[in-house]
Order: structure tokens, then sequence, then C-alpha cells
């Protein structure tokens, strides 16, 4: 068995080579090919409007920032889609090649830290590693997503409010929401000056507001889309149902945050009874680590984190399943 430093440099050496094989495959398609496409490019430019040849360009830079590593998460990650728009609803332009590279510089990371400071075996310090390495880049675009649905409900009733009163000046629903999307802050803006963007483009205002709703995976804006549905099919006073939602959205909001504050103590008994092994552990490997790495050592011991961590994740979920009132 190889000690924890020569691992350690073998580990780097690999990552290093494979740093060196993303390069070169990212830069392979740079050569004669590249200079043929520029020449034909620049050769049949002049024969195509202004307008058609910026369209290419902005095409030729968005196919310009696909990196190696993009191409290879498309092709071997699973439930790619779901990624995307886990990605998409952080509000954030991470690629999904950034975010394979920052899940492998986390499992790196973890695993010498494991090997070096823990003084834990080759596997165990394996396992430990891609679980969070995977683990908690995934917890942590999860919790920007929902960070930013929550902001996005939260101001979504005052731009609600912005539209009404844009209605009821004289102006149409899609210049209401252009309005609102100027004067209100983000999310909830940058959200709405897509549809505007998105309507010099051609596209229906239906589809733009569908769109939104995948990226914000939010009950309040459904409401909202549906609202509209509604009023184009049947007719009616636009701004009044509009005024009656944002109504509703307010009350969801007060009762939300009513429940939420009757929760606490459950959410704090959670973190609590959760947190503590996981702490006792981390004391006893600092303080008398012989005491305690025989359950990383021995198979047993393995077998015995397993159950010990499945019930204790098993009672998390339970009492947090248990403090959460959807309203």
């Amino acid at each position: 068995m190889l000690d924890p430093t020569t691992i350690a440099a073998l580990a780097i050496g690999l990552m290093t080579g494979v740093g060196f094989l993303l390069v070169a495959a990212g830069a392979g398609g740079t050569g004669v090919r590249g200079y043929g496409r520029r020449l034909e490019r620049i050769k049949t430019r002049s024969s195509r409007g202004p307008q058609l040849a910026a369209a290419e360009d902005e095409t030729r830079s968005l196919s310009r920032t696909t990196t190696a590593m993009d191409r290879i998460a498309q092709r071997w990650l699973p439930r790619l889609d779901v990624l995307k728009a886990r990605l998409e609803r952080t509000g954030k332009a991470i690629p999904i090649g950034k975010y394979v590279i920052a899940n492998l510089i986390v499992i790196f990371v973890m695993f010498v830290g494991a090997l070096i400071t823990f003084k834990f075996k080759l596997m165990p310090s394996l396992l430990l590693a891609t679980a969070l390495g995977v683990g908690l880049p995934h917890w942590f675009i999860g919790r920007m997503g929902r960070k930013r649905i929550a902001s996005f409900i939260k101001l979504f009733p005052e731009a609600i409010d912005l539209m009404v009163r844009a209605l009821r000046s004289g102006l149409p629903i899609s210049d209401a929401i252009f309005n609102a999307g100027q004067e209100i802050g983000d999310p909830v803006g940058t959200e709405l000056r897509t549809i505007e963007a998105g309507m010099r483009l051609g596209r229906e205002l239906d589809e733009l507001l569908w769109d939104i709703a995948r990226r914000i995976d939010a009950p309040e804006f459904r409401f909202f889309i549906i609202a509209l549905g509604v009023q184009r099919e049947t007719g009616g006073n636009l701004a009044e149902t509009l005024s009656n939602l944002s109504d509703v959205l307010r009350k969801r909001r007060t009762m939300r945050a009513k429940a939420r504050a009757m929760a606490s103590e459950a959410r704090a008994s959670t973190w609590i009874l959760g947190s503590l092994p996981v702490v006792v552990s981390m004391l006893l490997l600092l303080t008398s680590p012989g005491y305690i790495m025989a359950l990383f050592s021995d198979v047993r011991g393995l077998m015995m984190l397993g159950v010990a961590g499945f019930m204790l994740l098993t009672g998390v979920v339970i009492m947090n399943k248990m403090a959460k009132f959807k309203i």
C-alpha cells in the first residue's frame, strides 16, 4: 500500500494530465481548417446583409463559449436537462463544464485532505471525497436557486402593482410588463426584461412567460400566467384581476411567514440533533484519533457508519418534512 504522500503526488499528476488533455481537445479545432473557415466567411460576408452577418457573428460567439469540458459533460452526464434547469434557476451564467470542473476540484481537495489530514485509507477517502464533491456543489446550486426564487416571490406583488397602474392608464399588457421590468429590482426585473427582448425577436408573450416559469418554479408566477390566459379567452377587467391576484399573493406571503415562525423550534431541533453526531465525530478525530479510527479501518466499522448515516439522514429528512408547511 502506498503512503499518503505518494498517493497525493499521483493524484496531482493525474489531474494535471487530464487538464492537458482537455486543453488539447479544446484547441484541436484551431488549425488549417479554422483559417479556411475564416477565409470562406470573409468571401461570403459581402454577399449577405448586415443583419444576417451580425446574427452569424452572434451564433459563432455562442458556439465558441462551448468548451471541451462542456461537450464532454453534455455527452456523458445523465439527466442533463435537469442539471441545466438547476443552473438556469440560479440566474447566473454557469456553464455545465465549469460546474463539472468545480465538482472535480472539490473531490480532489477532499480526497487529499482525508488522506493527509485525517489519515484515512484509500477507499474510505475516495468514497468520502466523491460524496462531498458531488453533494456540496449540488447543495450550493440548489440553495442559490431557492434564494433567487424567494427573492422573486417577495418582489413579484410589487411588480404586479406596477402593471396594474400601467393598465389603468391605458397601456396594453405587454407595455405594462416592459415598464414593470424597467422599474422593479432584480430578479423580477431581469426576468421581465427577457420578455421585452424576446418579443422584439418575434416570439409570443405566452411562450416567453412559460419560459420564465420553467426557470422560476413558483406557483405565484404560474397564477399570473393563468390569469392572463383566462382574461385573454374570456375578457374582463385585467387590471382588477391582477389587483386581486396581488392581494392574494401578499396574503400567501404573510401566512407563509407565520407558519415559518411557528415551526422555527422544530427546525432548530432538527439542526441540533442532526449535527450533534457529526460534531462529536470530528472532535474525536481531532482529540483521540486512535479511538475512532477503527470505524474507518475495519469493514465492520464501515458497515456501522453506513447504517448510522442512513438512520441519521432518515431522521433529519422526516423532521424536516414535519417542520414544513406548504401554503
